[in-house]
């Protein structure tokens, strides 16, 4: 039996479409992550048109609605499995912690690593199945060489997800089966179209679930309850203060907007959380060549370790960059990435994942 993870979207419809129309016996699950209705404190209450927009949010009631349609439509069983504490203390609190430690999270990662993926494969186990699937655009297949599971980049490369799959184990991977990873959107979408799925026109959700109708801000400040009042310096490179900032949470590296500063172009060069001061500068000095990794996953290899040299490889920065070459290694203990030429903002708390063509050689998250 394999379970089918439904978002109430189109491409995880089109997965279990896919998958029965090959004969397996499937189930549908569906994750309720966030309760959209939640109110921080200091929040006050949605009008009727903001609870609109958040219904049109990814894992949203409405989205829930759409999966269970979904499943009537295609006579298959389906579930909805309770994940909200695991979510919370999963994804949501190092979302937060994370920004007011001076970085920039990838908060749908941290879900792929520990909730969707780590609670998916468990409960699919209770109810008899023994592998999972998901909508995303990736592949995962078995080199024997190498006596590994691999991951690589979905066939249609504007919709490649493997970026945010880097932390899959080995054990998640020998248990998943992703059916679009050959496909392309449009064909996906004349599939759902044919199988009379009341959802193969919905558009794509593009927003982070639980932030809603907020700006990333003031979400933070909600969730810890810290209030306005967390003002700072603005500091150019040679440490002169050059104006006052309304929070490190509402910074990022590389950023421009909302900085406030006369004359020529700035942009936020570095966010120091122990001083509560962001330092800005000029374009040009926003790259540079190397950082360091923490929390490192290895799918292609085994350990970076056990390398006799550095690992040669593309590097991927953020969700919306075209990766390059670079030269990856183990000092003393800490995972270091040298690119061959410097990158532009190659930010903290954003995740870095390897390639070999399309092969995902592992990742982890941005240190400094």
């Amino acid at each position: 039996m394999i379970a089918v993870a439904m978002s109430g979207g189109v491409d995880s419809s089109t997965a279990a479409v896919l998958l029965k129309e090959q004969g397996y016996d499937i189930v549908g699950l569906s994750m309720q992550l966030w309760n959209q209705r939640r109110r921080l404190p200091g929040e006050e209450s949605a009008s009727e048109e903001q609870e609109l927009k958040r219904s049109g949010r990814c894992c949203s009631i409405d989205d829930i609605w759409d999966a269970r349609r979904v499943a009537a439509h295609l006579d298959i069983p389906y579930y909805v499995l309770n994940l909200e504490d695991e979510f919370e203390k999963t994804v949501v609190s190092p979302f937060v912690k994370s920004y007011l430690a001076g970085e920039t999270p990838s908060p749908c990662i941290l879900c792929n690593n520990y909730v969707k993926f780590h609670h998916l494969v468990e409960r699919a186990a209770q109810i008899g199945a023994d592998t999972v699937a998901t909508g995303h655009y990736a592949r995962v297949r078995y080199d024997e060489t190498r006596g590994r599971w691999l991951l690589l980049r979905g066939k249609d490369g504007r919709k490649d997800q493997s970026y945010f799959l880097f932390g899959l184990t080995q054990e998640q991977l020998s248990k998943t089966v992703f059916p679009l990873g050959e496909l392309s959107k449009p064909e996906v979408r004349e599939i759902a179209r044919g199988a009379g799925l009341p959802t193969f026109d919905k558009p794509e959700s593009q927003e982070i679930c639980f932030v809603q109708s907020r700006s990333y801000g003031d979400f933070v400040e909600q969730y810890a309850g810290i209030g306005h009042d967390k003002s700072g310096s603005i500091v150019n490179t040679q440490g002169d203060v050059v104006g006052e900032h309304s929070g490190i949470h509402r910074y990022t590296v590389g950023q421009r907007k909302g900085i406030g500063a006369a004359g020529k172009p700035q942009y936020v060069m570095q966010i120091e959380p122990q001083l509560n001061q962001i330092v800005i500068g000029e374009d040009a000095r926003l790259h540079r060549k190397r950082f360091a990794l923490r929390d490192a996953n290895w799918i292609a290899i085994e350990d970076i370790a056990e390398m006799d040299g550095p690992l040669r490889c593309d590097v991927q920065i953020r969700n919306r960059f075209e990766p390059r070459p670079a030269a990856v290694w183990m000092e003393n203990g800490e995972v270091l990435v040298e690119f061959d030429a410097p990158q532009r903002a190659i930010t903290p708390g954003q995740a870095a994942v390897f390639y070999w063509d399309d092969v995902v050689v592992g990742g982890g998250w941005i240190k400094s």
